[in-house]
């Protein structure tokens, strides 16, 4: 039965279809609910080679595919199609470019264009899914081709700056590695592990010439990582991350509270007790509880006595180390760190001793923050988002799928068909 006229005009103009693509039938299910669109090229036309674009008879036709439209009012919309095959004399039979969708996909493109803008708003998969309609693996799917599509169209031209750090990655301690081009605010790629194969996976997405033109590269003290720059990139100076140097030496600083604080409860002194993230954060980062609890110790043991304390004496060393990174040459950074050094390092505290010596062990590297200025606050920041990533879908079991949701929320990345 023909599709009466005004029908067929008026999906034509929903599609955006052009001649000579015409519609050959339309099946309304209201059971289910859905609309069938039945698309058909017509027999006596020319087409054109996909691969050379020459005008060709057709070969013949291929079995129907089916295509997921955007809905037409509650109906789901499905468009149906033989799609021809050419007869190119240089290249074969090859399956025409349709309008509507891109090769080898299930959904047209205007369909995916949504489902994408759905996935960025979604926090899970499972919620996109039941927002589209689709099933986990198909979102999944869509998911896949996105960031595929956008890793394909990506430029990794103009890097002068790159981080790369360590993410955990399920139980076990099981870690990742992130590159990330800190002049973009992008993350380039991820790896499984933090070792020297993990920071050569993630360095061979920048072709051999561009990473030639790396001018530096933040990360922490691992080894691993240093190494396989240094072999990659000779030029690019290594410059270690301060908040991960900050990270030890409130890791120093807790050491100290928690050992500190058990003696003194031993003896019934509850001073310290809940107050551990006092001694963790910076002063002008107090809540106003903190600044009250900060007082109350300070009257308790009186300030001359709290700065005797080990709790005192290692938070001082902490935070007297934070101006180092405030200094504009390297010389006077350079002497400052001599000052703070001597203190730390007779200050008898261990855990502080250990960091200091540490620092001490890198300090070419830490140094070279001066040169450039870079650090791996991107990836700090993108650790929230990964961590998001992570509680949504109740851990990651699968690395790769894991990968993906890291570069489709923070790659930056043309992922629309």
């Amino acid at each position: 039965m023909p599709v009466p006229s005004a029908l067929s005009s008026h999906y034509r103009q929903l599609l955006g279809l052009v001649k000579p693509w015409h519609i050959s039938d339309i099946k309304l299910n209201v059971a289910d609910p859905q609309v069938n669109i039945f698309l058909e090229w017509p027999n006596g036309k020319v087409v054109l080679c996909p691969e050379c674009k020459k005008r060709c008879t057709i070969f013949d036709r291929r079995e129907e595919r089916v295509w997921r439209h955007l809905d037409t009012m509650q109906f789901k919309t499905f468009l149906h199609c033989r799609v021809p095959r050419s007869n190119c004399p240089v290249h074969g039979a090859k399956t025409i470019t349709v309008p509507w969708g891109e090769a080898n996909s299930r959904w047209t493109l205007m369909f995916e264009t949504f489902a994408l803008m759905v996935l960025e708003q979604a926090p899970t998969i499972t919620k996109a899914a039941n927002l589209l309609g689709l099933s986990w693996d198909q979102v999944l799917d869509l998911k896949k081709r996105a960031v595929k599509r956008g890793l394909k169209r990506r430029s990794v031209e103009n890097i002068e700056h790159l981080g790369m750090d360590e993410k955990s990655f399920g139980r076990k301690e099981r870690f990742i590695t992130v590159l990330s081009d800190l002049d973009g605010g992008r993350v380039l790629d991820v790896a499984p592990s933090k070792s020297k194969k993990a920071a050569r996976a993630v360095l061979e997405v920048i072709p051999e010439k561009q990473r030639e033109l790396i001018k530096a590269v933040a990360m922490d003290m691992a080894a691993a990582y240093e190494v396989v720059c240094k072999e990659m990139m000779t030029q690019a100076d290594i410059v270690y991350d301060k908040f991960h140097i900050e990270q030890k030496l409130n890791k120093a600083v807790d050491k100290i509270r928690s050992a500190e604080h058990k003696f003194l409860l031993a003896q019934g002194i509850k001073t310290f007790t809940k107050t551990r993230w006092l001694w963790l954060r910076r002063p002008e980062r107090w809540s106003e509880t903190q600044e009250k609890q900060f007082r109350d110790v300070e009257a308790e043991f009186g300030a001359g006595k709290l700065a005797q304390t080990k709790i005192g004496r290692g938070w001082m060393i902490k935070e007297a180390f934070r101006p180092f990174w405030d200094y504009v040459y390297k010389g006077a950074a350079n002497r400052y760190f001599r000052r703070w050094y001597y203190w730390a390092t007779h200050s008898k505290l261990k855990p502080m001793i250990d960091v200091a010596k540490t620092i001490n062990a890198h300090l070419k590297g830490v140094l070279t923050y001066f040169d450039h200025g870079i650090t791996n606050a991107f990836s700090e920041s993108i650790n929230s988002k990964i961590q998001e990533l992570k509680s949504g879908a109740r851990g990651f079991r699968n690395f790769d799928n894991y990968r993906i949701s890291i570069l489709f929320s923070c790659g930056k990345l043309e992922m629309n068909p």
